[in-house]
């Protein structure tokens, strides 16, 4: 077994008490973004004849997901992404029944084409399969000892994004895939060997898969993967120095970090739901709101159908609460109350000391995560907790409210808060959720208020958000 791994065995306790601790990242500028990798001929994704529902249509599901609209730089994307760095990329794993011939293909978001990799195994299952990848030097660069929760978080509001724009043609999402079976299925080399493999490159680091098959019905989980591990490595990015823009140690463990959390693990393919308000229209046009245009109350009906879709997304993943003031003030669950008064001023120092969110209208907090949680759970908590936040944007939206997602939380042990034994209940990411001028409800119209309110607690840190 490589080194890197068991050393990061004791090392993940301490990197996650650290990335939740008041500690301040270095100021870094946004470093700019490389030039995309992958050479070769840049192809169109072809139309894939959605109404006949027997072709995965690449070119409508990536440009409603992760494409790069068009006339605009490519920092602010319908996708979330902490500092719009967008550090998730694309590997297109395609069988038979795909709007491109099978192959493995890398997607460029900036110019909305593939990039062929190499070809695809005689027994490769039909439709198409994704793997998402992160490459963490920017995100590094940025947010330092915070960066390795948020490439996660990152990576699991990419893949709903996907999984929204495929969900009617009955797409599958697995959230825990073994690392190095992503990255033999991908022809990408393993994490620790990738220096060796690929000088001068990036390392890659997959943390999630899709399965798009071409039309809807049974899905045989196991084959999704199995087929293209068996390939050789595929067709290897351009050489790009300079690309290591963050400080080595931190960059270093970051990788050995996510390396380590994604080693060992089976694959389970869960099915995907789209909200039945979110349209192909709504997926086009989401955005994240500025926090300016967060502070008018949605109407508590509207909350409760949001806070609903951020707990039903993934049951495996954290539970969520919803914090809101006017006169009745709490913290609600799906089930209930769980805490009286108004908890976004705690939550604001929580998160980097972002003073808007204690005047957000709601928001919505996934809590779970234990401080001495093991390698599988810390991912499962922050993926999941990234998908279900993506879903539930969506699903708002459609409904004509504002929202914006918050990544960094810091000191934010609500367990502890609330009375119940500390470092077992911690919050791992946010949404901040608001109406419209007239189509929310009044500052007074919030749903009953619970029982208990949170304790104070005072983390400090630099403002970020994603």
């Amino acid at each position: 077994m490589p080194q890197a791994p068991v050393a990061a065995t004791d090392f993940l306790p301490r990197a996650l008490a650290d990335a939740r601790s008041p500690r301040v990242p270095s100021t870094a500028p946004y470093p700019p973004e490389h030039p995309f990798p992958w050479g070769g001929p840049a192809i169109a994704l072809g139309v894939g004849g959605r109404g006949a529902g027997r072709t995965v249509d690449l070119d409508h599901v990536l440009r409603l997901s992760l494409a790069v609209p068009r006339g605009t730089p490519g920092r602010l994307r319908p996708v979330a992404s902490a500092g719009a760095l967008h550090p998730v990329r694309a590997h297109l794993l395609l069988g038979p029944g795909c709007s491109l011939p099978p192959g493995r293909y890398a997607y460029d978001p900036h110019t909305h084409r593939a990039h062929p990799r190499g070809p695809a195994p005689t027994d490769a299952p039909p439709g198409a399969v994704v793997v998402l990848t992160v490459t963490a030097a920017r995100t590094v660069a940025h947010y330092g000892h915070r960066a390795w929760p948020l490439l996660l978080l990152d990576a699991g509001h990419a893949a709903a994004a996907l999984a929204l724009a495929a969900a009617p043609a009955g797409v599958r999402v697995s959230l825990d895939a073994d690392g190095a079976e992503l990255s033999a299925a991908a022809g990408l080399p393993h994490a620790a060997e990738w220096r060796a493999c690929r000088p001068g490159t990036e390392p890659e680091l997959p943390l999630a898969a899709l399965w798009l098959p071409p039309s809807p019905g049974p899905v045989p989980p196991a084959a999704a993967l199995a087929a293209w591990v068996a390939l050789p490595c595929a067709l290897a990015p351009v050489w790009q120095p300079g690309a290591e823009t963050a400080p080595p140690r931190e960059l270093d463990a970051t990788r050995t970090l996510l390396a380590h959390i994604t080693a060992g693990h089976g694959s389970t393919w869960h099915p995907a739901r789209r909200p039945a308000p979110v349209t192909d229209e709504t997926l086009r046009t989401r955005r994240s709101a500025a926090p300016s245009d967060l502070a008018h109350p949605p109407a508590s009906d509207l909350l409760a159908r949001i806070l609903a879709t951020a707990g039903d997304t993934r049951p495996d993943g954290p539970a969520w609460a919803a914090a809101i003031g006017g006169d009745t003030p709490g913290l609600l669950t799906a089930a209930g109350p769980l805490a009286s008064g108004d908890a976004r001023p705690t939550l604001a120092r929580w998160a980097a000391g972002q003073q808007w969110v204690g005047t957000a209208g709601a928001v919505l907090v996934a809590h779970g995560c234990p401080a001495d949680a093991p390698p599988a759970l810390i991912r499962s908590s922050h993926l999941a907790a990234g998908y279900a936040a993506g879903v539930a944007q969506a699903h708002a939206t459609a409904l004509g409210l504002r929202s914006r997602p918050i990544g960094s939380w810091q000191q934010a042990d609500l367990g502890a808060a609330l009375g119940d034994a500390p470092g077992r209940d911690w919050i791992v990411h946010g949404v901040a959720l608001a109406g419209r001028p007239g189509k929310g409800s009044p500052p007074g119209d919030t749903p009953p208020a619970p029982s208990a309110p949170p304790a104070p607690t005072t983390p400090s840190g630099k403002e970020e958000h994603p």
